[in-house]
């Protein structure tokens, strides 16, 4: 019995969380306001009391006895009150020149009067939106074509001092306005930049490289020329330098002797030419036999009959 009355408690207290707060609100007993919100309450097409501050408020202390009839009879129009922005892609005006251009522009915009958001315009957003395209198309049109492409900041104020004053009768505030891009709308336009700037590239890759081989050049002649002065220079100081060296060697004999020799033999072996080499016991009739088969392109004859 216990368990099944505590249950049914907690079942009604359950339902009442929900119930309870659902018809309170909607008898206008209280509202939660969340943040950068807005509401508006009208009833019979008057406007009968306006909350923008966040929090928990009591209707009745603040729309009075209206507040129980405002959401059978009238209306409560939520706003949201954060800032916002838009972008309006390649807006088509023309240069001092005739040039066909394209203006991207972005703004920012906010409520700051809901009544006249509400009330004095169906489609303020489309009306803004409206607004800043035909400004920036009016106010930017026939200017020069560098002062197009260079002074977006003047261009950006130009545009918002003109839409502003229109846009707070609507109940929107404008912020920031900015161009954010200027390009050219003729793809034949286009085509003809595109080939000017790549034969300019062109050129400028061309001068550099000449600049950088000229350069190359002039470098490679100086170090030649520095080689050449010095190789001239070693080879004329070579014969002296190597006449000192063998007067001092010719002094001792047996030292020139041995470097003679030495230079001999390196002067032998750096040549392509065959060495035979005999035994110092070797007999005349044998180095007559090799010279003879030598002579003969081959090897000596085996043949004792040949060798008699």
């Amino acid at each position: 019995m216990i368990l099944t009355t505590a249950a049914f408690f907690f079942f009604a207290l359950f339902l009442a969380e929900w119930i309870l707060p659902a018809f309170a609100r909607l008898f206008g007993l209280y509202a939660i306001v969340n943040e950068r919100t807005c509401r508006v309450y009208v009833l019979f097409g008057k406007v009968i009391g306006i909350i923008n501050e966040p929090g928990l408020h009591i209707l009745p202390f603040t729309l009075g006895p209206s507040a129980f009839l405002v959401h059978f009879l009238g209306q409560c129009h939520v706003l949201d009150m954060r800032l916002d922005q838009e972008y309006l892609r390649s807006q088509p005006v023309n240069s001092e020149e005739g040039a066909p251009m394209g203006i991207g522009i972005w703004y920012e915009m906010m409520i700051t009067d809901p009544v006249s958001y509400l009330f004095k315009n169906t489609d303020p957003r489309g009306s803004l939106r409206a607004n800043v395209s035909n400004a920036t198309v009016r106010c930017l049109s026939n200017m020069p074509l560098g002062d197009m492409l260079e002074t977006r900041h003047t261009m950006s104020q130009t545009v918002r001092a003109e839409v502003s004053a229109q846009s707070q009768a609507w109940g929107y505030q404008l912020g920031s306005v900015y161009i954010r891009k200027v390009h050219f709308r003729d793809l034949g336009m286009i085509r003809q930049i595109e080939e000017k700037v790549v034969n300019r590239l062109r050129q400028v890759t061309s001068a550099i490289r000449q600049a950088g081989a000229n350069q190359v050049s002039v470098i490679t002649s100086s170090a030649e020329r520095e080689a050449a002065v010095e190789f001239a220079r070693a080879a004329a100081v070579r014969p002296a330098v190597l006449g000192s060296v063998f007067r001092d060697i010719s002094r001792n004999p047996q030292v020139a002797a041995a470097l003679f020799e030495q230079l001999e033999m390196q002067k032998l072996t750096e040549q392509p030419s065959r060495i035979i080499l005999l035994p110092s016991g070797a007999d005349g009739s044998l180095i007559a036999t090799l010279m003879a088969g030598l002579r003969g392109g081959g090897r000596p004859s085996q043949n004792p009959a040949a060798q008699k």
